[in-house]
C-alpha cells in the first residue's frame, strides 16, 4: 500500500481497483490479527485531526479507536469549537491544520470545502462524509460482504431509498470491485447522473484493461422488486439524510415501498444478507424483524468501520 501515502481520499473515485482490494485485504488482516502496524513520523506519534460539522457516532468513534490502534493520538474538533464557526475562511484553517496534523478527516456538508482542505493543506485529507459521498462507509461495506461471501466479483447488491450519498459511493465501490448494483429509489429521488455516469466509467475503464476484477452492471429503477429480485445484498439507509430533518415526515409515505421488510427480502437470493449504515430508523427503512434477524449483517459492518479505517490510516501514513 506504499502508493497511497500521502494521498487524500476525497472519493472512491480516487482508488483504483487494485489499490481497493488492496485495502480490503489489508483491512481483513488487521481484523483477524495478522499484522499490527504502527505508525510513526519522525520518531513520534501522528496525530489524526476530526473536524466534523455534522454529529457523528461510528464515524467519530471508529476513527478514533483505529488511530490508537496504531499508536497514534486524536484531537477532536468539533465545528463548534473552531474559528470556522465564526468565519474564518477555510483556506486559513487547512493552511493551520497542515502545520499541526499529520492526517485529517473531515465531515462536511459540501464535496467542495472538502476539496478546498486538500488544496491547502499538504497533510493526507479524508472524506468522512459529505452531501454527495461517503467512501469510508462503503470500505466497511464492502469489507463485510467479502468476508461473508468470500468474494465480490459477481455478486449483487441492491440499494434502495434515498440516492443520497451512501449510494453515490456505493456506485462507485461495485464498480471498481466488480459487483453489480441496483439502485431503486423514487422517481425524483434517484443518484446524481454525473456520479452515475463516472461509475459507468470505472466498470467501463476496469473492463478493458481486462482485469479479474469482473464487470460491475448497473441497474437504475423505481421498481423495488426487480430490484432485490436474486440480489445478494440488500442495502438501505434514512430516507432523510442529515440537514434534512425536516422532510423526514413527508417522505414516509414516498418511501413505504422501498422498506426492508420480510416481503421483499423474499424476492432476494436464499442467502442475502442486509445492510444499513446506522442510525436506522426502525420501522420505516427497515423493520425490526429484518434487522434483528438471521439475514442481518449490521453489526458486522458497523464493527469494519474501524477495521477498514484503520487500513485506511495506516496506508495513507505510510505504516505499512
Amino acid at each position: 500500500m506504499g502508493g497511497l501515502k500521502g494521498r487524500d481520499l476525497l472519493s472512491l473515485a480516487d482508488l483504483s481497483s487494485d489499490e481497493m482490494k488492496e485495502l480490503l485485504d489489508l483491512a481483513a488482516q488487521l481484523k483477524a490479527g495478522t499484522i499490527r502496524p504502527r505508525a510513526e513520523i519522525e520518531g513520534r506519534a501522528p496525530v489524526l485531526g476530526l473536524l466534523f460539522y455534522k454529529a457523528s457516532t461510528r464515524t467519530r468513534v471508529s476513527f478514533s479507536t483505529a488511530m490508537y490502534h496504531l499508536g497514534g493520538q486524536v484531537l477532536d474538533l468539533p465545528l463548534h469549537a473552531t474559528q470556522v464557526s465564526r468565519g474564518e475562511p477555510l483556506v486559513d484553517t487547512a493552511r493551520v491544520l497542515d502545520r499541526y496534523l499529520d492526517i485529517l478527516a473531515i465531515r462536511t456538508f459540501d464535496q467542495q470545502d472538502l476539496k478546498v482542505f486538500a488544496d491547502y493543506a499538504k497533510v493526507p485529507v479524508i472524506n468522512a462524509l459529505t452531501d454527495l459521498e461517503h467512501p469510508c462507509q462503503i470500505l466497511a461495506d464492502l469489507q463485510t460482504i467479502q468476508e461473508t461471501f468470500g468474494a465480490l466479483s459477481g455478486l449483487t447488491l441492491t440499494y434502495l431509498g434515498d440516492g443520497n450519498n451512501v449510494a453515490h459511493s456505493l456506485l462507485l465501490g461495485c464498480a471498481l470491485v466488480g459487483m453489480n448494483i441496483r439502485i431503486a429509489a423514487p422517481e425524483g429521488f434517484q443518484c446524481d447522473r454525473a456520479i452515475v455516469e463516472q461509475a459507468s466509467a470505472i466498470s467501463a475503464r476496469r473492463n478493458s484493461e481486462g482485469t479479474a476484477a469482473g464487470k460491475s452492471e448497473i441497474l437504475l429503477t423505481s421498481d423495488p422488486v426487480e430490484a432485490v429480485t436474486g440480489s445478494h445484498v440488500l442495502y438501505t439507509d434514512v430516507w432523510a439524510s442529515m440537514g434534512q430533518e425536516d422532510l423526514a415526515e413527508s417522505r414516509i409515505p414516498v418511501f413505504q415501498p422501498y422498506q426492508v421488510n420480510d416481503d421483499l427480502l423474499h424476492h432476494a437470493d436464499n442467502e442475502a444478507i442486509v445492510l444499513h449504515c446506522l442510525p436506522a430508523h426502525r420501522g420505516e427503512e427497515i423493520t425490526d424483524a429484518v434487522m434483528e434477524g438471521a439475514h442481518s449483517k449490521v453489526w458486522d459492518q458497523a464493527e469494519n468501520r474501524m477495521h477498514a479505517q484503520k487500513a485506511l490510516l495506516a496506508s495513507l501514513l505510510g505504516a505499512i
